[in-house]
């Protein structure tokens, strides 16, 4: 097949839609088939090379941090991947491609697949100061992107809820979005990893409680400073790895709770390229979002063979196996003793890592792949047998 993949988000940006994108991308070109991206370009100038289109844009951070809005015109570009005739069109974003993509797909007739990645439920205080009137508006536009399309895919059953309590009427399939596991199971250098945690300052006796992601209001870290917090003096190190609009406010929060390094770490951002080695410094994952459609960053930390202590949230469904790779909290003191369980039991903490790596082998690229494929032949299918019974009739 000959198909196009459109995306607001793309390489250089580092977030869950573009790792989805290019381990989707890279997939379906090992198992045969011609894939192009439509894309924004970081300036206003469009471009096109190597399979990628890119469509002139400015920044639109004042809507959301990182965002970025298609100005240029973009009818030669169109045109051109026109000429190229995709079979399907599976778009990635609401906002800027996803017009093209719609009009791309009509034009052609060939089948629209749109993947859902974002809880817009719990971003809207970027839009909107009333929680309430944000909602409604969330469900009146996610019907509305369903209604352009011919299916959905939901990267949990999370998701789907969601869009069915929307009133979505298009057929929404759920497919847990793949990673690239290789990348995170390779064993890394020991000796690496020694030297870049003494650079951190981190005590050889200190536990590591990891979490990796945006510094942003929605992803909850606020709750995690606290929660080191609660544990006092023990020798645990809560160690932030990535950078974002929420970083100021969170220092200041730490500094209010009184921790400071050892007891939390801001890293900042790494390279995509180091990130494996960066979950390998954690004795556990931690995250407190619920702002998650799948969340990658779970996934990648088991395949690196780190367990997870996470806030229990719907998405987390077949990902945290309770006692098996880690554990769902709901509160502070659940946390807590989860903590202490896991400090205890060096056995524990062995088999935890053992099975976290093993756990994540559901979630390989590969599957994901074979799993969007057979959505992409089934709307072929549909859509051919629309064109007979039109024909016969």
């Amino acid at each position: 097949m000959k198909i196009l993949i459109t995306t607001d988000w793309y390489t250089p940006a580092v977030n869950g839609v573009v790792t989805s994108v290019k381990n989707l991308q890279r997939e379906l070109e090992r198992r045969g088939h011609e894939v192009r991206i439509l894309t924004l370009s970081q300036t206003l100038h469009s471009w096109s090379r190597d399979g990628v289109t890119a469509i002139g844009s400015v920044n639109a951070g004042r809507i959301y941090p990182g965002a970025r809005l298609r100005t240029a015109m973009a009818g030669r570009w169109v045109r051109e991947l026109m000429d190229w005739r995709p079979d399907v069109i599976h778009s990635q974003c609401e906002f800027s491609t996803f017009f093209l993509a719609r009009r791309i797909a009509e034009e052609l007739d060939v089948p629209l697949v749109h993947t859902y990645h974002t809880v817009y439920e719990d971003y809207t205080h970027y839009f909107s100061p009333s929680v309430r009137w944000g909602r409604c508006a969330v469900a009146a536009f996610s019907r509305w992107v369903a209604a352009q399309v011919d299916s959905m895919i939901a990267p949990t059953g999370k998701v789907r809820g969601l869009l069915q309590g929307y009133g979505v009427r298009c057929p929404v399939f759920v497919v847990p979005t793949g990673i690239d596991l290789r990348r995170f199971q390779q064993e890394g250098d020991p000796m690496r990893r020694a030297v870049l945690r003494a650079s951190l300052g981190i005590p050889a006796e200190n536990t590591v409680l990891v979490c990796v992601g945006r510094l942003a209001e929605e992803k909850n870290i606020q709750e995690l400073l606290k929660l080191r917090a609660s544990l006092g003096s023990r020798p645990v190190t809560l160690l932030l790895v990535g950078d974002g609009p929420d970083r100021s406010r969170l220092e200041r929060v730490a500094r209010d709770l009184r921790l400071e390094a050892p007891a939390v770490i801001f890293a900042g951002m790494v390279s995509p390229e180091e990130v494996p080695e960066w979950y390998r410094l954690g004795d556990l994952f931690v995250s407190a979002s619920s702002s998650e459609t799948q969340g990658l960053t779970y996934i990648e930390a088991l395949a690196a063979g780190v367990p997870a202590l996470c806030r229990a949230d719907p998405c987390l469904e077949g990902v945290i196996l309770e006692g098996e790779n880690g554990w769902q909290y709901h509160s502070t003191a659940e946390f807590r003793q989860r903590l202490e369980d896991f400090l205890a039991s060096p056995e524990t903490h062995e088999a935890l890592k053992r099975q976290a790596a093993e756990s994540a082998e559901q979630f390989s690229a590969q599957r994901f792949a074979q799993r969007v494929e057979r959505i992409y032949q089934m709307q072929l299918a549909r859509r051919t047998a629309c064109c007979v019974q039109g024909v016969t009739a």
